[in-house]
């Protein structure tokens, strides 16, 4: 079978219904020997038999040797760029009749195989954290009912130690699965190279087998802390392995022990979760004879990435469109905040905390504001605003007020009073721009005596002062031309009118 028809190992084991460690220490027994399946077909049983007998008592001493070593490389295959190629080297130059590079490998596969070593021993030191929730729930009782709330349960664990951190949370909403994750890296003091959760909705918003859409504020905590997310493909439960074993392995320490205990609050009971967590990550693992603590402390600890020095801040997300004054409305504040005016009609991206926004467009942050929280208000950065809008912005009231009353007191009362008739100042920052602009056309002590003449009839219009100074009347005597006879003109209706038409009014009434 594995020499003419090319079975593998595997396909030995179910042909014959033999185990695959045994199938392998077969053909390794032949290769010792140098045996080849047209040497021993036509042999006796007993002759073959006595053949590799004698290999084997030769080559007993020199396993041996090898053997007591399976245990320290498997610890030395988790480290960083380490291989059995590498160990090899190194075998060798202690012992340079040992084995050859092939036997090696084999005699180190085939006692990975027999010890039952799963694939976990793949993963890299540092490499990657699984994440997940249990499927079953722990609860907290009520203090004055009695009534019971059932609460998740987060698991996390590293791919090379099995370095396991536990949390009850109050349910699987983003902001408890970042923080849980978050208090994961803390509880091992360190951040792996990437975080493999599963597909649930707090971590991915769209499954996909190639590129699945990640919730952007659990993209942004990765970000924070310099890692990256590699959600377990749909419907591939290797991917997802490790957390499952930890799962099951959660139930039977932690979830049977708290059993019959009473919890009445959060608190208290991740207290007691982690007294449990400590002593499992303490216990030693049935193989290899060491504690998952002494595992992470001997091959992974050093090779986790630091933390970084500020915990992450929690952020929303929101997707967009910039409105046509090139502000955008954050409805959680009933709040406008600006963008540069380029970006109107556009989508954007806006993440924010308690604090601060942040806008971004294609991964490019273009704004950033203090969140301000004045309802239907405007929060606009200079630099935003379009040339026209920006010389708008380098006006103010006390500006207006300090350049008219540099003119004179008519101008400066004429500019007060403009800018309190308004609901806004910004309203009359035009107004107020038209009429002091006539000091310079027509000077100033023309202008001073038109806006002088403006107060006495209360016209602050631009127009009205224009039309003083454009018709020569700003230095007409104020009474006499109060109290001036109206022209002659045959349109015009005289007092005898209307003392008239009331009469007739009066006797309208009486009839």
């Amino acid at each position: 079978m594995h020499e003419e028809l090319k079975f593998s190992n595997r396909m030995i084991s179910k042909t014959l219904n033999v185990s695959r460690p045994v199938v392998a220490e077969y053909l390794h027994d032949l290769k010792s020997a140098n045996l080849n399946y047209q040497e021993i077909k036509d042999m006796p049983d007993d002759k073959v038999l006595e053949i590799l007998n004698n290999t084997k008592s030769i080559g007993n001493e020199r396993y041996n040797k090898l053997s007591e070593k399976f245990e320290y490389y498997n610890k030395e295959l988790k480290r960083t760029g380490v291989t059995l190629q590498l160990l090899w080297e190194e075998y060798i130059d202690v012992d340079p009749v040992g084995y050859s590079r092939t036997q090696f490998c084999h005699h180190y596969q085939v006692w990975k195989d027999a010890s039952e070593i799963s694939m976990h021993m793949e993963y890299k030191a540092g490499d990657k954290m699984f994440v997940d929730f249990t499927g079953k729930k722990l609860s907290l009782t009520d203090r004055v009912t009695g009534a019971l709330t059932e609460v998740e349960v987060y698991v996390a664990v590293l791919g090379a130690s099995h370095l396991t951190y536990v949390e009850a949370v109050m349910n699987q909403t983003k902001e408890n699965f970042i923080r849980a994750t978050e208090n994961a890296f803390r509880y091992c003091g360190g951040v792996t190279n990437a975080i493999v959760p599963d597909n649930l909705k707090s971590a991915v918003t769209k499954t996909d087998k190639y590129e699945p859409d990640l919730n952007p504020e659990y993209f942004d905590f990765a970000r924070h802390y310099g890692t990256t997310i590699l959600p377990a493909r749909p419907y591939r439960p290797k991917d997802k392995a490790l957390a499952e074993n930890a799962v099951r392995t959660v139930y039977s320490w932690i979830f049977a022990r708290l059993r019959n205990m009473i919890f009445y609050s959060l608190d208290d009971l991740n207290k007691a979760i982690r007294e449990e967590l400590d002593r499992y990550n303490n216990k030693p693992m049935q193989r290899p004879k060491i504690s998952r603590r002494d595992m992470f402390n001997e091959v992974e600890k050093d090779t986790l990435k630091p933390l970084p020095d500020e915990r992450y801040e929690m952020k929303h997300y929101k997707r967009l469109k910039v409105q046509f004054n090139y502000h955008i409305y954050l409805s959680d504040d009933k709040h406008y905040y600006s963008v540069p005016y380029r970006y109107r009609a556009r989508y954007i991206e806006l993440f924010y905390t308690e604090r601060a926004i942040e806008v971004y467009e294609n991964n490019i942050r273009i704004a950033s504001h203090r969140r301000n929280r004045k309802t239907n208000g405007y929060t606009t950065l200079k630099e935003h605003m379009p040339p026209d809008h920006k010389f708008m912005a380098d006006w103010n009231p006390e500006r207006f007020i300090s350049w008219a009353g540099n003119i004179g007191e008519s101008a400066k009362t004429i500019v007060e009073i403009v800018l309190d008739s308004k609901q806004h100042p910004e309203q009359s920052y035009k107004t107020c721009l038209g009429i002091l602009s006539l000091a310079k056309k027509y000077g100033n002590a023309r202008f001073l005596k038109a806006c002088s003449r403006a107060i006495y009839y209360e016209c602050f219009s631009y127009k009205k002062i224009e039309n003083i100074l454009k018709n020569n009347l700003e230095d007409l005597n104020n009474d006499e031309d109060l109290f001036a006879p109206l022209l002659y003109h045959e349109n015009l209706r005289g007092d005898e009118y209307y003392n008239n038409l009331g009469d007739h009014h009066e006797q309208q009434r009486n009839d």
